[in-house]
């Protein structure tokens, strides 16, 4: 106390520097969280939050879950609240829908998103119809999530992006994290909202930090479904993306900015809803578009975007054609330079908006 005494009477400035110096002091550095580690998280939240929520899938419970996605939640919930189900994705599906019909709110997790595809007649015919056919008397609140997309050396059967798949079916809603931030935001929405939602997560991004804004440390975080979010601000061109390729764009983003051009990105977050009026707005103020997407380009997602701004007030604004960068329209490839010409990457992206632009 008699060496922070002494400096009572210095001025402020020439105090913090001598405290600095005298005790190490640093500042504190941001919270950093894996998105694994936000999406159980905000499960851990929900779970503790509605004693009606439950998580069921393959491996979820004892092993930790495939991904250690629900780490130690069984240890603190128990068998009852943390369900692990045999390999049958069409009837543990079913037992999940049936169980948000009687009133519970099931989390049910694909080990990947390929796998939904033994179950999409749950998914389509019994979750997302049911609420507009029962004419609102009977919702499903139900949360299909797990990995989507590429991931690295699974080939054909296991690379799918399901999007657009889940995208293009009224009475769901889809949702597609890129950062922490974004996964316990969403996740948490999903489950208390009343429609089935699709969490498409993606499997290259689950062991990436982060930083955690101290708003999304609190239990009461949400991000709202159907609305997107500007990651970069810019004035040139309007990009946008959903999931991991919004990593790729922001890092073209920077590339190119040190060429003088300034590109607008935004995370998408919702598939269904669409934030069209986010994407309309920039694309008036940046008068160019590009999106950017894993998925293949047939009906795509950038697909839907592009035919809305033809159809819509921002058309006028254009200054040039809008511009895909999507997967290639083939089977994902197994051989790894393959996968990598497969997949949108950075300089792709480049190549698009400087053929856009003209430049």
């Amino acid at each position: 106390m008699a060496a922070v005494s002494g400096l009572v009477r210095r001025p402020l400035r020439e105090v913090s520097g001598l405290l600095k110096r005298r005790f190490h002091w640093t500042a504190p550095t941001a919270l950093q969280v894996t998105v694994r580690d936000a999406i159980n998280q905000g499960m851990d939240e929900e779970l503790e939050r509605d004693e009606k929520v439950f998580l069921l899938g393959e491996e979820v419970a004892q092993y930790d879950g495939a991904y250690k996605v629900s780490r130690g939640l069984w240890k603190k919930y128990g068998d009852k609240r943390i369900i692990d189900t045999p390999i049958s994705e069409m009837g543990f599906a079913g037992i999940a829908v049936g169980a948000a019909m009687a009133g519970l709110r099931p989390i049910c997790e694909f080990m990947t998103f390929n796998f939904s595809m033994q179950a999409i007649d749950q998914v389509i015919n019994s979750a997302a119809k049911t609420y507009y056919m029962s004419g609102g008397l009977q919702p499903v609140p139900i949360v299909f999530r797990g990995p989507n997309g590429a991931s690295a050396g699974v080939a054909a059967q296991h690379s799918q992006c399901f999007a657009a798949w889940y995208g293009h079916c009224p009475g769901l809603k889809v949702v597609s994290p890129w950062n922490s931030e974004d996964a316990k935001g969403l996740i948490k929405s999903a489950i208390r909202d009343n429609n089935p939602v699709v969490v498409l997560e993606n499997e290259l991004m689950y062991g990436v930090p982060f930083e955690f804004p101290p708003e999304a440390q609190s239990k009461d975080f949400l991000i709202p479904i159907g609305k997107a979010k500007i990651e970069r601000q810019g004035t040139h061109i309007t990009v946008v993306s959903h999931s991991r390729p919004v990593g790729h764009c922001l890092e073209a983003a920077a590339v190119l900015s040190k060429e003088g051009v300034e590109c607008e990105v935004i995370n998408m977050r919702t598939i269904r809803p669409m934030d069209m009026e986010t994407i309309e707005a920039s694309v008036m103020k940046t008068n160019h578009l590009v999106t950017v997407e894993g998925g293949w380009p047939q009906f795509g997602v950038g697909a839907e975007i592009c035919a809305r701004i033809m159809e819509g007030p921002a058309f006028n604004f254009l200054d040039a054609p809008a511009v895909r960068v999507t997967g290639a329209d083939v089977p994902m490839p197994y051989a790894k330079i393959l996968e990598d010409n497969s997949i949108p990457q950075v300089k792709d992206i480049i190549f698009a908006i400087k053929k856009t632009l003209n430049i």
